[in-house]
C-alpha cells in the first residue's frame, strides 16, 4: 500500500499543479482587513522534516483564497473535499496538509478545494470569528461553482489537520453563523459541509483536565457525519477525538473514530512504518460507507 501511494503521489503531482484554478475568498473585500507583513514562507533549514522532507510554513495570509484541483475528467465522481491545512493558526502547512492531500484525493476521483485561510490569529472562534468566516466562505464558493466545476453540491465535505481539524469541526457545528453586515447574497448559499474529516484535531477540549469540550465546540444532532483520527502519543492530546467522539455518539451523529498507539502529530499523509500514516485508505473506505463514493461492487 505504501509503495502504491507514493507512486500515485509522484505521478499525479504535475497533473494536479497544472490544472488548478485559484479564486479569492472575498472578491469584494476581506472582512477585518489585514495590515501586517506580506505573505511569506518562513520555513527554515532547522525545521523538522516529515518522511525526510521539509514542509511549507506559510504565514501572514491577509488575502485568503481557494485553489481548486479537479479530479481527472474520466474519473471525476463529483465528490469534493474542501481542505484546511493546520499550523496552530500561526502558519499553514500548505504542502504537507494541503497540496499533497489534493493529489491523493484526485487519485481516487475526488475534487479538492484547498483553502488558504487567514493566519496568524491570536485567538480562534468564538473569540475571533475570522477562521469560521473564511471556512464558511470557502464552502459557499465551492458549492456555488458546482455546475462549472462539475461537482455534486450534495457531496461536498471538509478535511482538516490540527488547527484545520479544529476549524472543520467548528464549521460543522456553526455553519449557520452570520457575521455582522453580511450581505444577503453571501448567506444565500448553504455553508454546511456534507461530511467532516478531522485528522489529529486540536483545541477541541479544555486543558488541563481534557474532559470537557472547549468553548465554541457545540455539536448537535445536525452535525454532519464525522471521521476522527489521532494517536495516543500525540502531544496535542488524543482526548480531542475521544471527548468529541463521545459527544457525537450521545447525539447519534454518524461517527467513525480511529485511535492509534503511535504517530505523534503533524505527519500529513506521508506514509511511514507506523499504521496511523495509512489513514487515507480508511477515509476512502469511509467515503464509500457513507455513499460519498460509489461502493466497490458498483464500480465493478
Amino acid at each position: 500500500m505504501r509503495t502504491l501511494l507514493l507512486l500515485t503521489l509522484t505521478l499525479l503531482t504535475p497533473f494536479v499543479g497544472a490544472q488548478q484554478t485559484t479564486v479569492p475568498l472575498w472578491p469584494n473585500a476581506t472582512p477585518e482587513p489585514y495590515t501586517g507583513a506580506p505573505e511569506t514562507d518562513i520555513t527554515k533549514p532547522t525545521d523538522r522534516l516529515v518522511k525526510g522532507k521539509p514542509l511549507a510554513h506559510l504565514t501572514n495570509i491577509g488575502t485568503p483564497n481557494l485553489a481548486f484541483y479537479p479530479a481527472p475528467a474520466a474519473h471525476n465522481t463529483g465528490a469534493t473535499v474542501v481542505v484546511f491545512p493546520g499550523g496552530s493558526y500561526r502558519i499553514l502547512a500548505y504542502d504537507l496538509e494541503g497540496t499533497e492531500v489534493c493529489t491523493w484525493l484526485n487519485s481516487i476521483g475526488v475534487n479538492c478545494a484547498l483553502v488558504k485561510y487567514r493566519v496568524p490569529i491570536e485567538k480562534h472562534f468564538p473569540e475571533d470569528t475570522r477562521d469560521l468566516e473564511d471556512a464558511q466562505q470557502a464552502m459557499r464558493i465551492t458549492r456555488s461553482h458546482a455546475a462549472d466545476w462539475h461537482l455534486d453540491p450534495h457531496r461536498i465535505g471538509v478535511l482538516g489537520f490540527s488547527a484545520g481539524g479544529h476549524l472543520v469541526v467548528v464549521l460543522g457545528n456553526h455553519a449557520d453563523f452570520k457575521r455582522s453586515n453580511a450581505p444577503a447574497s453571501e448567506i444565500a448559499i448553504d455553508a454546511r459541509p456534507d461530511f467532516i474529516v478531522a485528522i489529529y484535531p486540536a483545541y477541541l477540549v479544555d486543558p488541563p483536565a481534557l474532559t470537557q469540550l472547549t468553548k465554541g465546540i457545540d455539536p448537535s444532532a445536525t452535525t454532519p457525519p464525522t471521521f476522527l483520527l489521532q494517536a495516543e502519543d500525540d502531544p496535542v492530546h488524543v482526548e480531542n477525538i475521544l471527548v468529541y467522539g463521545q459527544a457525537l455518539k450521545q447525539l447519534k451523529v454518524p461517527t467513525e473514530l480511529h485511535l492509534y498507539a503511535e504517530g505523534g502529530h503533524g505527519y500529513g499523509l506521508r506514509p511511514t512504518e507506523l499504521p496511523v500514516t495509512h489513514w487515507p485508505a480508511l477515509v476512502e473506505t469511509w467515503f464509500r460507507t457513507i455513499h460519498i463514493l460509489p461502493s466497490v461492487d458498483k464500480m465493478n
